[in-house]
């Protein structure tokens, strides 16, 4: 009955849209609020490891929902929840690395040219519409997981699972090719 009623609350449903609007403004503010100036060299220098950690948030979420994946195929719920509870927290943490570097940081311009630079474009634009696409779409699925409405996870899972993936590997895929032309 618990779990039901989690799902059929509005205030869950009103959250997950709130959330899901609410991540991709803030993401798009980013890029119109001003850097701070007075930061020292070194630490500027310093923050240039955030991307490196966002890249390696997502591939591990990649593996993770691989492994999720095999989990479940192989019946073993618990192992599946405690992976996608796992999934969701590297999430989190990539979005607050994400946001704390380009808060402090400006943007860098992609040096490459020609093909490869219609290459990057491609996976970078394919990256961020898909991200924004999935928020919604991971956490009603992961609600439905939660409170064990199978049936409905499943049918969110088939759609949620591929964007997602798709997300984290194209996240480690741009830093790849934007890291040689960071400054530091």
């Amino acid at each position: 009955m618990k779990n039901n009623i989690l799902l059929n609350d509005s205030k869950v449903k009103r959250f997950v849209i709130v959330v899901s609007i609410l991540i991709p403004l803030v993401v798009t503010l980013l890029y119109f609020i001003p850097q701070p100036e007075n930061l020292s060299q070194e630490t500027k220098e310093k923050l240039y490891i955030l991307p490196m950690l966002n890249a390696i948030f997502n591939g591990t979420a990649f593996l993770t929902l691989i492994a999720a994946l095999v989990a479940i195929k192989n019946k073993k719920i618990a192992l599946h929840k405690a992976l996608m509870s796992f999934a969701m927290l590297l999430s989190v943490l990539f979005l607050v690395s994400y946001v704390a570097f380009h808060l402090t940081t400006p943007s860098t311009s992609f040096g490459g040219e020609g093909a490869v630079r219609a290459i990057y474009l491609f996976i970078l634009l394919s990256h961020i519409l898909l991200s924004a696409i999935i928020v919604p779409l991971v956490l009603f699925t992961y609600i439905f997981g939660l409170s064990m409405q199978v049936e409905r996870h499943r049918k969110w899972a088939r759609i949620t699972f591929p964007i997602w993936l798709y997300v984290t590997l194209t996240g480690v895929v741009v830093y790849l090719m934007i890291s040689e032309y960071y400054p530091y």
